[in-house]
């Protein structure tokens, strides 16, 4: 445990020591969760080392390069190397079966709403790839859906001052009406996709 307290502690450094591009890998490498990038970001705005606009801007292109990623993991590599090398970057088989049956019967829409739905905010960018979606789609819906997240966890880090590694237990009252609200966008969105496919097919007849 010392050993990864003593990794997770160097990244802290090298996050500060980069400023803006600290977040920027600290996101895309995502070896720290997220939140805890972004709260760590928000707690240097809290120091007056980083603006707050501009850690919220680079939040958001840190967690876009991640996605992009994971894009192009799935665009190159497919299905095959994530059976074969997902366990390295914490995806799981069943994990992709779910992802890429939201995205086969959903459409490209799904990349918007899943990136509120815990774990498959990231992996659902490995079908999009896989499915060759068009990038700049891709890169706006995952924009539009990561800066709420990066204004959230940013603000809270600031708020929270010299307590933000208390982060996950302050976040609490704030992500779950998200969630709620994500679960709610989801649910329409897919009576929506339901409801086009149903009419389309009663067009067809």
């Amino acid at each position: 445990m010392d050993i990864i307290s003593n990794v997770i502690q160097h990244l802290f450094e090298v996050i500060r020591g980069l400023g803006y591009f600290g977040i920027v890998l600290g996101l895309a490498i995502e070896v720290i969760p997220s939140e805890i990038v972004l709260a760590y970001g928000g707690f240097l705005v809290y120091q007056g080392y980083l603006n707050f606009f501009w850690a919220v801007f680079f939040g958001t292109v840190g967690a876009l390069v991640q996605q992009w990623i994971l894009y192009f993991i799935g665009r190159f590599g497919g299905r095959p190397f994530l059976d074969k090398f997902g366990k390295y970057i914490k995806i799981k088989p069943h994990h992709m079966d779910i992802a890429e049956n939201w995205f086969n019967k959903y459409g490209s829409g799904i990349v918007f709403t899943a990136r509120f739905v815990p774990v498959m905010r990231q992996v659902i960018s490995i079908p999009a790839g896989i499915a060759k979606m068009s990038l700049f789609r891709f890169s706006v819906l995952t924009v539009l859906a990561s800066i709420p997240w990066s204004i959230l966890f940013v603000y809270l880090g600031k708020a929270l001052g010299n307590q933000w590694e208390h982060i996950h237990e302050k976040a609490a009252p704030y992500v779950t009406p998200i969630l709620l609200v994500a679960i709610a966008i989801l649910i329409v969105y897919v009576l929506y996709k339901w409801y086009s496919n149903k009419k389309k097919r009663g067009d067809a007849v």
